[in-house]
């Protein structure tokens, strides 16, 4: 039977397996599974430096809004499986007169409370006791190449669920991405940029129409820009015959636009154009990628888990003004 923790009506928490019991006994402290017993300091520090370096390639996005300072640290994010967070009203227009004797109308702040679900994103791998005692006889480095196709599996899909949202509801709220958000705005590709005929100035009135479908909605930057890796490609040809400069220079130049990103997430035909602010996004972070362990088989396996809780909370005003715009035909 698989380990697995739940949380009981009254508030208590059940824990079934041994990897459960270590994760409740530790008060859902993840170095519960990470201790000395089986794999030593510079082993450990071999899979850790694995997974960070995967990490780092891969989640290009969610990147963004960590170096913009665009994130909420949970101090105990094993230990909670909801997030909420609350959304402020805005007043009516202030009033207008000669002597300010006239009644004003009164307004209050009025709040609404939004919740999102926090799952583990995890894959497993394992060595057998044989594999790990053989390489310690021989002096070799660790293999750490499940670490590496561990980590890279769960950080393009901690990516995959900025950009696309997951299917997923729980405690009342579900996953969301830049795509999926139902405020979002949204602009009609009338022809694909990798359409022969496509021109660069047609790509940039695309990208105005989506600044203006943002300024519409009083989002006035700063943006990035988001393409997927066919339009890349598109991107690095000339803005115009003989131009001196690519279409993705020319994009560059737009006023409010500070970025334009390749996204291996997108699907193809699908241009994202963000508001990098707050009120906006911001990448709710319980666990960076991190790997733990535990034994099995009567210690002859090895098991190893790259596990991270980190998802978006795509937010809008309100009114559902949102600060992100989704180009697709």
């Amino acid at each position: 039977m698989p380990d697995y923790i739940m949380h009981n009506p009254d508030g208590t928490v059940k824990a079934v397996g041994p990897v459960a019991d270590r994760f409740a006994l530790t008060g859902f402290n993840v170095n519960g599974l990470r201790t000395l017993d089986t794999l030593r300091k510079e082993e450990w520090i071999s899979f850790d430096n694995a997974v960070i370096k995967i990490a780092e390639e891969r989640l290009r996005g969610v990147a963004d809004l960590i170096n913009a300072g665009l994130t909420v640290s949970l101090p105990n994010g094993l230990g909670t499986t909801v997030y909420q967070w609350e959304t402020q009203g805005d007043f009516t227009p202030a009033n207008v007169n000669m002597d300010a004797v006239t009644p004003g109308e009164a307004d209050r702040i009025t709040f609404n409370l939004n919740s999102l679900p926090l799952p583990i994103i995890h894959k497993d791998f394992y060595l057998t006791r044989r594999n790990l005692e053989a390489s310690r006889m021989r002096g070799e480095a660790l293999d750490t190449s499940g670490a590496e196709a561990a980590a890279r599996t769960v950080s393009e899909q901690v990516e995959n669920i900025l950009f696309n949202g997951y299917s997923m509801t729980f405690g009342g709220g579900s996953l969301y991405g830049y795509r999926t958000a139902p405020t979002r705005n949204t602009v009609t590709l009338t022809s694909n940029w990798d359409a022969s005929a496509k021109t660069g100035e047609q790509i940039l009135a695309d990208v105005l129409s989506m600044i203006s479908a943002a300024h519409q909605d009083f989002m006035f930057g700063p943006y990035v820009l988001y393409v997927p890796g066919l339009y890349w490609t598109v991107l690095q040809e000339d803005f115009k015959t003989n131009s001196d400069r690519t279409i993705l220079e020319r994009l560059k130049a737009v006023d409010g636009i500070t970025d334009v990103r390749p996204a291996d997430a997108l699907p193809n035909n699908n241009v994202i154009l963000v508001q990098l602010s707050s009120d906006v996004v911001k990448e709710i972070i319980g666990m960076q990628p991190t790997v733990v362990q535990w034994e099995s088989h009567g210690g002859m396996r090895i098991n190893f888990k790259v596990m991270a809780i980190m998802v978006p909370r795509i937010a809008a005003d309100h009114n559902g003004r949102s600060g992100i715009v989704h180009l697709a035909a």
